[in-house]
């Protein structure tokens, strides 16, 4: 008997299942590999906000930011990749399945690897730039930082139990508080239902030695994403992606663990709607409505924590 956690069986979920299809698209000449999206909102819009998630995570745990930014006439499209085993493949694939979407342009949301690859396929495009901005959520420059650079030539051959309970470590629930517990609940549910290439395909994208090289992001509206609060990736890390994009703002949630668009949802749609709303008004905007009239912060969940947002080049702003 499979165990179901709380999130998978609150009627926010269920709702966005029953509302939202799942579609499968096939772009590769092989006719084998299927992208999966959820995608929601007007498809007048052309230039939507795309979610990539984590090694562990699949296109639904985006769910609560389909949800909430529906509301403000913001197309969002969550996806989760086929099996590739290298980035330019992934990055090849990513590009026709913009092309099949007749996307002209885009903005990506990308968690943890989903960060990553976002800006490995800006740097990929850069000659004929598909990406407008980026919103970089608990992500890195380097997979060096990572363990099993010298073991990543086998993953393919592992079994998904094993390949499972390496990811597993990162999933640490002590001291936490129960929404973030039912995030990681959420993510263990997501993982199990990952094959063995899906797995391996991942953590040998997320290890193989690979780097950003940020001078060709610049000019790029950037916001960098992070949580306060414990998180699988360490505080130098953390320090070299600030370092990476000095002209970034900053968004900063006190607490959240690793998957706070799951556990601090509210925060991380405001932080999104402030990004996206620089767009308004013109033809790369992810959204049909203006997004300047902010929805009014919820006062009535103390946890909630404190928001912040700033331009490292200017002074701290607080707005909540």
């Amino acid at each position: 008997m499979k165990f179901a956690c709380d999130l998978s069986q609150s009627s926010e979920y269920l709702s966005f299942r029953s509302s939202v299809p799942l579609r499968k698209i096939v772009v590769d000449s092989d006719g084998i590999k299927a992208w999966k999206i959820f995608d929601s909102g007007p498809k007048s819009v052309t230039c939507p906000l795309i979610c990539l998630p984590p090694v562990s995570g699949t296109a639904d745990i985006f769910y609560k930011q389909v949800m909430g930014l529906a509301s403000r006439g913001v197309r969002v499209i969550a996806a989760e990749p086929p099996p590739y085993w290298n980035i330019k493949e992934w990055c090849d694939g990513f590009k026709k399945l913009i092309d099949y979407l007749e996307l002209d342009k885009i903005h990506i949301f990308g968690t943890s690897l989903g960060g990553f690859i976002a800006q490995k396929f800006t740097q990929y495009t850069q000659n004929c730039p598909r990406v407008v901005s980026l919103v970089l959520c608990n992500t890195f420059t380097d997979t060096t930082v990572f363990e099993y650079n010298d073991s990543v030539a086998l993953f393919w051959l592992l079994p998904s139990l094993v390949l499972k309970r390496m990811l597993m470590g990162n999933f640490a629930a002590d001291k936490v508080d129960k929404r973030i517990a039912d995030s990681i609940d959420f993510m263990v549910e997501k993982l199990e239902s990952l094959t063995q290439s899906e797995l391996a395909s991942r953590l040998t994208l997320n290890c193989t030695p690979c780097y950003v090289e940020p001078q060709h992001l610049y000019n790029l509206p950037i916001t960098i994403m992070d949580v306060w609060d414990e998180s699988a990736l360490s505080s130098r890390v953390r320090e070299d992606l600030y370092k990476s994009y000095p002209q970034a703002k900053l968004a900063h949630l006190k607490s959240g663990g690793n998957f706070p668009y799951l556990s601090r949802s509210d925060e991380v749609n405001l932080h999104l709607l402030i990004h996206l709303r620089q767009f308004d008004g013109t033809d790369i905007s992810a959204s049909y409505l203006s997004l300047h009239k902010m929805p009014a912060h919820n006062q009535d969940n103390p946890e909630e924590g404190s928001v912040s947002y700033f331009n490292q080049r200017d002074k701290f702003v607080k707005i909540s």
